[in-house]
């Protein structure tokens, strides 16, 4: 039986998901209503503190909004060609980073500039989201859950509505998924409230355990 691509399995994207909730918990809470990941979220309050010119306000908004566009950009120049004839495992190398990334977070003192934290958990958000975007032949956000969820509901009316029995599998997944993003969030706000900035390695050793996944799978390969 042949193992599936690591970063396309159910498991792979449910911790990826989770540390995404997490991580929007985490710098709602503790770094001044901003957004990690949903970048829907800091547009829409930019532009409300722009209306009452709180031009102050706006920038730590805006900042987050740059390090994911630049973030994307990157995770795309880590899937090409160049990037494959330097390193063995560019994608590998990049969750690294990003646990790296989230482990020195976790240091950062509650009283320094707001954007040292949201900047670079932006960007870390946006190379999973680059990244990341495949279960099997289904589509799916790490970072978001709104695409998620209008999936989730257009696979359970194909399959409870139209009967179309493919779509309960694919109704489980995206349930999966979305429950796990919220139950990251759930878990996000409780430990960043006790744990504060140190809440960051929680995500942190999600994403260990998402990076672990490609070497199990390949042992797994070695013995086929």
């Amino acid at each position: 039986m042949e193992v599936p691509k690591t970063s396309t399995t159910l498991r792979f994207a449910l911790l990826l998901t989770a540390a995404g909730g997490f991580l929007d918990a985490y710098t709602y809470i503790s770094r001044g209503g901003v957004f990690a990941n949903a970048q829907t979220g800091n547009v829409i309050l930019m532009a409300i503190d722009l209306s009452e010119r709180h031009f102050h306000a706006a920038r730590a908004h805006l900042w987050p909004i740059l390090a994911f566009i630049v973030g994307v950009a990157f995770a795309h120049l880590l899937k090409g060609e160049l990037a494959h004839s330097v390193f063995d495992h560019p994608i590998r190398i990049a969750m690294a980073a990003q646990i790296v990334v989230l482990v020195a977070v976790a240091f950062v003192p509650p009283d320094v500039p707001n954007a040292l934290v949201t900047v670079p958990i932006a960007f870390v958000a946006a190379m999973q989201f680059g990244l990341f975007r495949t279960i099997g032949s289904l589509s799916y956000i790490a970072v978001a859950t709104t695409g998620n969820l209008m999936r989730f509901t257009e696979s359970a009316y194909a399959a409870y509505i139209e009967k179309v029995p493919e779509s309960r599998q694919h109704t489980r997944v995206y349930a999966a998924i979305v429950s796990s993003f919220a139950g990251g969030a759930v878990l996000g706000a409780f430990a960043t409230r006790y744990f504060g900035g140190a809440a960051a390695w929680i995500p942190a050793a999600l994403l260990c355990v998402a990076l672990v996944l490609f070497y199990v799978d390949d042992r797994r390969r070695r013995r086929l």
